[in-house]
């Protein structure tokens, strides 16, 4: 049986001001994601959603950060 272990999401404007990088960037790269790399939409009633990331997505972000060179 598979037990979900994330508890909690950042939203990407959230992580954006976490990182010091616009959420224009980090969407770009977003782009490339899975949920399994911890990328995913969270939505509400009425909303379009809004962009989320777990703790392992947004080491994901870093790492392709780094690579970019930012």
């Amino acid at each position: 049986m598979h037990v979900n272990k994330v508890s909690h999401v950042f939203t990407i404007n959230h992580v954006a001001r976490m990182l010091g990088k616009t959420e224009e960037a980090l969407a770009e790269i977003a782009e490339t994601m899975d949920p399994e790399d911890g990328c995913l939409w969270v939505v509400g009633v009425g909303e379009d959603g809004v962009l989320a990331f777990t703790e392992f997505g947004i080491e994901n972000l870093r790492d392709a950060l780094e690579d970019a060179g930012e």
